[in-house]
Formats: structure tokens, C-alpha cells, sequence
């Protein structure tokens, strides 16, 4: 018999070591960053005018890739202008790997990093406790709101900490991508153990819209090769079948029957491309804009 199915954020290390397999797999942070060079710079145009320094807020920053990607492209629109990056990230494993990557790059001497290992309510928790408000001219969530409780209240926080010419981005996984896919059909058969939810950016445009938040959509393709899911064994093929289960040993902990489902939907055309052998599932992805 199987043994009960835990979260993939009951245990943070095996999750970490799921993502960094998701990252090689997959073309996010290639597609995210040519996003950052070509179209962010142009939608941050206004944040830091009139400005001696700009301060951005990063909510579930991660190891800090993307992070250095939207710092050098502010300090591309505002040369020389100070920058005050503050870093919301509860997993300690990832802000070291930021610290490491923020030590090897060069060109951050106007640049002040602050990191919080805490969750993004336990920042709002804080701030309220100790009555600050600091306001912001850059915030964004890239991938992270599947692991707030709450999604409509922490967007209206955090928007709240916006200044008159600052901007809210957010990146999510697409309405159109296989995670919507999947995730429709069989969410209710993996453990989310109150950890996460599954949305995407149709859910977070519903969520605007009842806030009556400004907002625009670009949508950025992405794939992942996910062939190697499909050979029993295969050290990386597990740990993606963890990522896209939000289950911990999927193969190990799954009912045999649901295993083989998932591994059925996923080469479906609702979920994945099959080209020259390989199978490579749809990540697209979702950046949402929003005004203050």
C-alpha cells in the first residue's frame, strides 16, 4: 500500500532540489530574462524620475537570478542612481545562494542589499507590528503566489506599499499553460497540505478585477523538457514529477493508478508537445503589470 502523500514544502531541501532540476529543464529564466532586457526597461520608464534612489522590494526572491537580471536593467534606465534592494525569501538554503551570487557580480556598488527570511505574511505581519510603512517604487512576485494563503489580501498589501509612480509585476504560470492543464484535473488528488494553491494568471486577472486594480498582461512561451519523467528511476525524472505534483516522492507515495495517469496526462497535447522523440510541457507564463 502506498504511503500518504506529503506536500513538496514539507520538506525544503527535496524542494529546492526539485526547482533547480525545474530551472535546467526548462527555458523560464531564459524567457523571463529576455523579457527583463527587452520590455521591462520600457515599463519601468517612470519609477525612478525626480529620484535620488530607487527602491524595490523582491517578494519570494529566490537564489536572486532574475533578481540581478531587474537590477541591471533599472541601473541601465538610471545610471548611478542608488538602488535599495530588499529581499523577501523564507527559504535560508536560497538567500545563501543569492548572498554567493550577489558576491560574484560586478557593477553593485550602488546597490544595498537587505534580506528577511520570512514568508511574504510574515513581512506584513512584522511590518504592521513595528508600524512601518515604507513605500516602494518597484515590487515584484515572480512565482511565488501559488504559496500564499490568502492571494487577494496580500496583493492588496503589498500594492498598498506602492508609490504614485511605482509598479507591481507579477509572473505566474499562464491560463494557457499545461500547469492550468493539469492542475484543473487532478489538483484535487495531490497534497497541497495547505501550503499551496494552485492558480494562474486567469485567477489573479479575476482577483484585480474585484479589486478594480489597473493592470496589462504580456504573455512570455516557455517549455520544459520533461522526457525524462517517463523512464522509471531517473533521479531528475522523479524530482520533476515532485515539481509538478507539489508531492514529495510522488513515484514512491502515489497510488500506482494515479501515478500512471499523471504520467498519461502529461504527454497529452493539453499538457506537453511531443517533438523529435522528447516530450517538452507547456510553461508558459504570464507577466501582469500593475498600476498603482
Amino acid at each position: 500500500m502506498a504511503s500518504p502523500m506529503k506536500n513538496l514544502l514539507t520538506d525544503l531541501s527535496r524542494y529546492v532540489r526539485c526547482f533547480r532540476v525545474f530551472l535546467a529543464k526548462s527555458t523560464e529564466h531564459q524567457t523571463m530574462k529576455q523579457f527583463v532586457e527587452q520590455q521591462l526597461p520600457g515599463l519601468l520608464a517612470s519609477i525612478g524620475s525626480g529620484k535620488s534612489a530607487i527602491n524595490i522590494l523582491s517578494v519570494g526572491g529566490g537564489a536572486g537570478e532574475i533578481d540581478l537580471q531587474i537590477i541591471s536593467a533599472v541601473q541601465a534606465s538610471y545610471p548611478g542612481v542608488a538602488i535599495n534592494n530588499e529581499v523577501i525569501e523564507p527559504s535560508a538554503d536560497q538567500i545563501l545562494k543569492y548572498k554567493e551570487r550577489v558576491a560574484a557580480t560586478s557593477n553593485l556598488d550602488n546597490v544595498k542589499f537587505t534580506w528577511h527570511e520570512e514568508t511574504a505574511n510574515e513581512y506584513e505581519r512584522r511590518m504592521k507590528a513595528e508600524k512601518k510603512s515604507q513605500k516602494w517604487d518597484f515590487i515584484h512576485m515572480i512565482q511565488m503566489l501559488y504559496y500564499v494563503k490568502d492571494i487577494p489580501a496580500i496583493i492588496r498589501y503589498f500594492h498598498s506599499l506602492l508609490d504614485a509612480q511605482a509598479k507591481l509585476l507579477i509572473i505566474l504560470v499562464s491560463g494557457t499553460s499545461g500547469w492550468e492543464t493539469l492542475w484543473t484535473k487532478y489538483g484535487s488528488s495531490f497534497p497541497t497540505d495547505d501550503l499551496c494553491t494552485f492558480i494562474s494568471s486567469a485567477n489573479i486577472k479575476g482577483i484585480l478585477d474585484s479589486i478594480g486594480l489597473k493592470y496589462k498582461i504580456y504573455e512570455l512561451p516557455s517549455h520544459m523538457d520533461i522526457t525524462c519523467c517517463f523512464t522509471e528511476g531517473d533521479n531528475d525524472g522523479e524530482l520533476l514529477l515532485d515539481f509538478l505534483t507539489e508531492t514529495c516522492e510522488f513515484s514512491k507515495n502515489a497510488p500506482p493508478e494515479l501515478r500512471q495517469q499523471i504520467l498519461e496526462e502529461l504527454r497529452k497535447p493539453g499538457c506537453s508537445e511531443n517533438r523529435n522523440g522528447k516530450v517538452f510541457f507547456n510553461n508558459n507564463m504570464s507577466v501582469i503589470m500593475v498600476e498603482p
